[in-house]
C-alpha cells in the first residue's frame, strides 16, 4: 500500500521552533507540550473532517516534525467523505496505481500553508485552544512550585506601589504585598525597581489575571521568625528555638527563646557581639524594638519575664480558665503596662495568658457594694458560685458567668467597666477579643 510523499518547507519547521520556545519561555514539560500540540491539530481535523474521521498525528519537537494522515477507505461511490474516498479520486494522486477498492489510502495533509487545508477560522479557534490550554498548565506550574514555598522569604523587585498594595516582580512572576501586611508607614519609602524582602504568606488558585494570586507579608510573626533563622545561626542550626512571637509590626516586638544547649545563652547568641545580629534584623524592620526573652515552662516565671522591663511584686496564675493576676509597685506600673497598653498586651499574646495588673496597695472591693448594679437575683448566684469580691467577678471566666449565671454580653460588659473604674483600670483587648469569640 503506497503512501503520498511530500517535502516540507520552512513553514513547518517555523511551527515546531514557535513551540519549543514556547515550552521554554512557560517552563512547561516538553513531553506535555507535545501532547497538547496533538490534542490541537486533532481538534483541527475533526472539525473539518468530522468526529468519526480516521487520522494519525506525529509530532516530534526534537527533530521539529508535524505529520497528519488522513485515513480513509477507498469506495465506488462514497456516503461519507470523511471515512471515504472514490476510487477516481484516488488516480489523481501520483504512485496511485497499487491501490484497489477496500484499500485504505493515507493521505497527508500539507503544512506547507495551514490556510490551504484548515480555513482562517478553524485555525484561530486552534490557536485560541492552545493559548487557553498553555496558560492552565502555567497557572498549575506556579501553583505547584509556590504553594511548596509558602513560609519562605523571597526577595523581589517593586514593580509597582498602588494606594492599597505593592506589586512585587520574582522570577518573572508577580506577587501581591497588601496593605495589612505591610509595616505600618514603610509603603512611602518603596519605589519602583527597588528591592524587598517579604514571606510567601499565602498562594490562593486564582488572580485577577486568571494566574495563581502569591501573597506577601512583611508584617506577620513568621516573617521575622524567617529572618531570625537567617540572622543566628544557632536558630537556623535548631540549637536555639523560637518558643512565641508577639509582634506589633514596625513598633514593638517581644520573642521567647530557649536553648537546647546548656553552654548557649539563648538571649545573647540572638544579640550577637555588640547587638550585630539582632540590629540586622531591627533594620529590615524599620527599627522595630525587639524584647527577646528567655522562656521557661514554669509560667509564672515566663509571664514575669514576659512583663519586662517592669518589675513584678506578686502574681497569682489561674491555669485552669489561662489568667493571671499580677501585683505591680507603683513605681513599675507604667512600665508594666507600656504605651497604650502595649507591654502589658504583648506579654499576654506571648503567653497565651490573659493578664490583669493590679496596682500594688489597691484593695479589693467586696461584691454587696455593686449589689444594685448587678440586680439581687444575679448578685444571689454570684454568691452562690462562690463569687464574694469584685476581683473575683473580673477574673471569672467569661463564658462561665453568661452560661452557669445567665449574664448577657452587654450586661458582663456594662458591670466589668463599673468595677474597672473603681479600680481606675481600663478593659483589656484580650478579655475583649475572648468575649467576642464565644
Amino acid at each position: 500500500m503506497a503512501r503520498r510523499k511530500v517535502k516540507f518547507k520552512a513553514d513547518k519547521k517555523m511551527i515546531i521552533d514557535a513551540f519549543a520556545e514556547m515550552a521554554k519561555e512557560k517552563n512547561i514539560d516538553r513531553d506535555l507540550l507535545q501532547g497538547i500540540v496533538e490534542e490541537t491539530f486533532s481538534m483541527l481535523v475533526k472539525k473539518k473532517y468530522g468526529l468519526e474521521a480516521n487520522f494519525e498525528i506525529v509530532v516530534n519537537l526534537d527533530k521539529g516534525d508535524i505529520e497528519i494522515y488522513l485515513i480513509r477507505e477507498i469506495v465506488e461511490e462514497v456516503e461519507d467523505p470523511s471515512l471515504q474516498i472514490a476510487l477516481d479520486d484516488v488516480k489523481l494522486f501520483p504512485d496511485s496505481e497499487d491501490y484497489e477498492l477496500g484499500d485504505d489510502f493515507i493521505e497527508e495533509i500539507s503544512l506547507d500553508n495551514i490556510y490551504e487545508n484548515f480555513s482562517r477560522r478553524l485555525v484561530s479557534l486552534a490557536v485560541a485552544n492552545l493559548n487557553q490550554r498553555i496558560k492552565e498548565i502555567e497557572k498549575d506550574n506556579i501553583y505547584n512550585e509556590y504553594i511548596q514555598k509558602v513560609g519562605e522569604i523571597v526577595i523581589g523587585e517593586v514593580y509597582q506601589v498602588r494606594r492599597n498594595d505593592i506589586l512585587v516582580m520574582h522570577n518573572k512572576i508577580e506577587m501581591r504585598l497588601p496593605r495589612e501586611e505591610q509595616i505600618p508607614n514603610e509603603q512611602m519609602r518603596f519605589k519602583k525597581s527597588q528591592s524587598v524582602r517579604a514571606i510567601i504568606k499565602e498562594v490562593r488558585r486564582s488572580g485577577s489575571a486568571g494566574l495563581p494570586e502569591i501573597i506577601l507579608s512583611r508584617a506577620s510573626d513568621e516573617y521575622l521568625a524567617r529572618l531570625f533563622e537567617i540572622e543566628i545561626p544557632e536558630v537556623y542550626d535548631g540549637i536555639v528555638q523560637i518558643k512565641a512571637i508577639a509582634r506589633d509590626p514596625g513598633e514593638r516586638s517581644k520573642v521567647a527563646v530557649q536553648s537546647f544547649d546548656d553552654r548557649i545563652d539563648p538571649v545573647g547568641a540572638c544579640v550577637g557581639m555588640k547587638g550585630v545580629r539582632i540590629h540586622s534584623i531591627v533594620r529590615e524592620l524599620c527599627n522595630e524594638n525587639i524584647d527577646l526573652i528567655e522562656y521557661s515552662s514554669d509560667i509564672t516565671t515566663f509571664i514575669i519575664r514576659a512583663l519586662s522591663p517592669a518589675k513584678i511584686k506578686e502574681i497569682t496564675v489561674t491555669d485552669e480558665v489561662r489568667s493571671a493576676t499580677i501585683i505591680v509597685p507603683e513605681d513599675q506600673v507604667s512600665l508594666a503596662i507600656g504605651k497604650n497598653g502595649q507591654n502589658v498586651r504583648l506579654a499576654s499574646k506571648l503567653t497565651s495568658y490573659s493578664l490583669t495588673l493590679v496596682k500594688e496597695g489597691a484593695e479589693d472591693i467586696e461584691l454587696i457594694e455593686f449589689k444594685e448594679e448587678l440586680g439581687a437575683e444575679l448578685y444571689e448566684k454570684l454568691s452562690e458560685e462562690g463569687l464574694e469580691t469584685a476581683r473575683d467577678f473580673l477574673e471569672t471566666d467569661a463564658k462561665f458567668l453568661m452560661e452557669k449565671c445567665e449574664v448577657s454580653k452587654e450586661q458582663l460588659l456594662e458591670l466589668r467597666s463599673i468595677m474597672l473604674s473603681e479600680f481606675e483600670e481600663e478593659e483589656s483587648e484580650e478579655y475583649l477579643q475572648s468575649l467576642n469569640s464565644i
